[in-house]
């Protein structure tokens, strides 16, 4: 190898090094050598730092091109050069490289630093987690002894000494995922429980199942957010405990509902009236004249029996509207 490489050099040196590369890393395979030692070979033959992200096994390395270990918890940047260890996943190697396109020793770097990682990362780590729904419901119950609850903890993939939160959905099937991740409500409405220890997370779950019913389907029939933050909802998150689902609806919420069986934009009229800072604000949101707005407002408050323009009026609105997610079944 060490010859054909000097041959191709002196034909051409991107060849030359790729064929260096293929042989370093080959080595490296043939040594059974860990994670850390690959993403440090690429950060070493490249120039530059080096990391691999695997957010469904919680693997997260990064190394300089001294070949020192210097994590980080900033998310790579799209415009560095990477390889994914299968396609279509998350889980990738990077470059930190502010090139759009990798150079030809870039290109073969990557692709033998992550067919060896992915090889490592399958022998010693198997798949990534699965979310058994028993090791789930383990972690979640604050009546499971302490031990029982980190073993399940570890068994998911979670790291007891980092922070993690609770996602709550329709189907009352809960997800733990990292305190850092960014909830994706493509699939519905969603409660978010706050980042807490992997100890604390009933606590957290608890706290999701609550924002879950303040969220909307985000439709003209319920309008709303779809995503609800439990850390964002400070005092009002007691009116859930004031609220029965599925029981006889507060005399405003009837109202409202009475209203809007013969009237298609009374609900995202007012949803936009409640959650802007101002009219104008409103008319923008819902993409109507000003003067529309007005007119709108007057036949709302003659249907409902109550003004939505006065300071105390709109707090009544905002309730009501609240109170209709609450009191869903």
């Amino acid at each position: 190898m060490k010859e054909l490489a000097g041959r191709l050099t002196a034909l051409d040196p991107d060849a030359g090094a790729a064929v260096r590369v293929i042989a370093y890393f080959d080595r490296l395979a043939e040594s059974r050598a860990g994670v850390e030692a690959l993403v440090r070979g690429a950060a070493v033959l490249a120039g530059c730092p080096a990391r691999l992200v695997d957010p469904e096994r919680r693997v997260h390395v990064r190394v300089e091109p001294d070949g020192a270990r210097r994590d980080s918890d900033l998310p790579p940047d799209p415009v560095w050069p990477s390889a994914a260890l299968t396609p279509g996943g998350a889980a990738a190697v990077w470059l930190e490289r502010a090139e759009a396109e990798p150079s030809v020793v870039d290109a073969v770097i990557l692709e033998r630093v992550a067919g060896a990682v992915r090889l490592v990362l399958d022998r010693t780590r198997g798949r990534a987690p699965a979310e058994d729904p028993a090791l789930v419901e383990t972690v979640l119950d604050s009546m499971a002894p302490e031990q029982a609850r980190l073993h399940a903890a570890r068994r998911l993939g979670l790291d007891p000494a980092a922070p993690a939160r609770v996602l709550a959905a329709p189907d009352g099937r809960p997800r733990i995922v990292r305190a850092e991740t960014e909830p994706d409500a493509a699939g519905g409405r969603l409660g978010v429980g706050p980042a807490v220890p992997v100890l604390d997370l009933p606590r957290s779950w608890e706290a999701a199942r609550t924002a879950l019913r303040f969220t909307a389907d985000g439709t003209a029939r319920d309008p709303g957010q779809r995503v609800v933050h439990a850390d964002e909802l400070g005092g009002i998150a007691l009116l859930a405990g004031l609220v029965e689902p599925g029981a006889e609806p507060p005399p405003d919420v009837r109202a409202l509902e009475a209203a809007a069986v013969t009237t298609p934009w009374l609900l995202t009229t007012l949803h936009a009236v409640a959650a802007t800072a101002s009219l104008r604000a409103a008319a923008a949101e819902i993409n109507v004249h000003h003067s529309t707005l007005q007119d709108r407002l007057t036949h709302a408050e003659h249907l409902l029996g109550w003004p939505v323009r006065t300071p105390q009026g709109r707090l009544r609105l905002h309730l009501a509207l609240i109170m209709r997610h609450l009191a869903r079944p």
